[in-house]
């Protein structure tokens, strides 16, 4: 039966590399379902989250928008229920919503009930949870305030979930189902042994600006390949979750009409240049996934190098369903580019940490500005001052910084120009985290947000499990 138009499922990962697929060059990624959806449509190299971490880049990711105008700035920020996103859009043009997973963009306390209406963005299936990353103890909500807890992997449960919401589909209706899967973000070891038992720690080969040579070094080695390998395990236990998605599409007859997306909200360090997590401009952090599989549209094979971000994945899948534009998006259609019939519209995205919170601020990450073309990254510390500059043809791990360097000193001033009319054309003033919680009109649930988290930890170093 002719469903009009096609569909959409989009699925994405917490803290997962983009570099860490076997389609990306990394022999050490296990993820063989995926590598056959890049063979099968578009492998985007060169796709970066604008703001590497959670709360922030997942409201970019559904509306469109950087963080500055859809309100979610940092973690445990809630986004604002009246921006556009593609759940609303999507089913303003007769598409069935549904989401299922992490949600992370109801403000605090994380374990909160959002219920049906505009703080659920458009998605009316709803099998989600604010945040947690318990994933041996999977719980989510419905439509009542009562959470649910189900036995299992949380993966594989919330994979099941999204077969329920499948499987409901009449055969002319049309979806736009989002799926979002807490690991590979820590804790590491937070899956199940037979999972963990498939990646040998010794057999991995540490990328070159990992140093394990610290104050206990054969201590300090084992962690850090145990954890790698934990997260690369994870990383395959998705991959089987993803592949039971693809053979479901196939068998309800509906491979050819779904727009398949894979991404993920941002990377992680990984102890690469001493640093862990994410909100840091180094390809550990912001450079994630993408890729895209659409056989009524696009060709098999296409492998594109466009410079792309995740500000751009609403907009192009609101023009793919024929949906309404998201008004004050500050992403664009890519769909031609990144499928080569189109030439590139941007040399160069815009990332950024505008509130330093959590891990971060326990690190020390800064507050900064930055922007990623397809052969370089630049990025400022507040109050304009130069950070980081490396050249990443010549330099893929990030190893040499070239801020200070003299022969660097003209494209430095070039990266600073370019930097400064890029904020200046999104509105974005670069203050220290204070100065952005009141300039974005956050005040209130910023300091409600620092509040909380300060009562959480009291109560964790009271002994208790908050």
């Amino acid at each position: 039966m002719s469903r009009n138009g096609p569909s959409v499922l989009v699925v994405f990962a917490d803290q997962l590399r983009g570099r860490d697929l076997g389609c990306m060059g990394n022999p050490q990624a296990p993820t063989p379902e995926l590598d056959r959806l890049a063979a099968e449509g578009v492998l985007a190299r060169r796709c970066y989250a604008n703001t590497p971490v959670c709360t922030p880049n997942r409201g970019s990711l559904l509306t469109g928008r950087l963080p500055l105008t859809h309100g979610a700035l940092g973690n445990d920020l809630p986004l604002r229920p009246d921006v556009p996103s593609i759940g609303v859009r999507a089913r303003a043009a007769g598409c069935r919503t549904g989401y299922v997973g992490k949600w992370h963009l109801d403000g605090i306390p994380r374990e909160k009930f959002t219920p049906p209406g505009p703080r659920r963005a458009g998605f009316d299936f709803w099998a989600a949870y604010n945040c947690t990353h318990d994933y041996l103890h999977p719980r989510y909500y419905r439509d009542e305030p009562e959470v649910i807890s189900t036995p299992g992997y949380e993966p594989v449960v919330q994979t099941d979930l999204a077969l329920e919401f499948l499987d409901g589909l009449a055969a002319e209706h049309r979806f736009c189902l989002c799926l979002s899967w807490g690991p590979p973000h820590d804790p590491y070891d937070a899956l199940p042994e037979e999972y963990r038992g498939r990646v040998d720690p010794g057999s991995l080969a540490l990328a070159p600006n990992v140093d394990a040579d610290t104050d206990n070094p054969l201590a300090a080695r084992w962690e850090i390949r145990r954890a790698i390998a934990d997260y690369y395990a994870a990383i395959g236990a998705l991959d089987e979750q993803f592949g039971r998605l693809m053979r479901r599409l196939d068998a309800l007859g509906r491979r050819d009409d779904t727009i398949v997306v894979f991404t993920s909200d941002h990377g992680d360090m990984l102890w690469a240049h001493g640093w862990m997590k994410k909100q840091l401009p180094y390809e550990e952090s912001a450079h994630v996934p993408l890729v895209v599989r659409w056989p009524a549209a696009i060709a098999a094979g296409v492998v594109s190098d466009a410079v792309v971000s995740t500000i751009d994945l609403a907009p192009t899948l609101a023009a793919a369903l024929g949906a309404a534009p998201l008004e004050g998006a500050d992403g664009r259609d890519v769909l031609a580019e990144l499928t080569g019939s189109a030439p590139v519209g941007a040399d160069a995205v815009l990332l950024a940490n505008h509130l330093v919170l959590d891990e971060g601020l326990r690190q020390g990450v800064p507050e900064w500005r930055g922007l990623r073309t397809a052969g370089h990254t630049y990025a400022e510390r507040v109050g304009r001052v130069p950070w980081l500059l490396f050249d990443n043809e010549a330099d893929p791990w990030q190893m040499r910084n070239l801020v200070d360097d003299p022969a660097s000193a003209e494209l430095r001033i070039d990266f600073a120009a370019r930097l400064r009319a890029r904020l200046d054309a999104v509105g974005d003033p670069f203050l220290d985290t204070e100065g952005m919680a009141d300039h974005c009109g956050v005040r209130a649930e910023w300091d409600e947000r620092v509040a909380w988290r300060a009562r959480d930890s009291a109560v964790s170093q009271g002994g208790q499990n908050p």
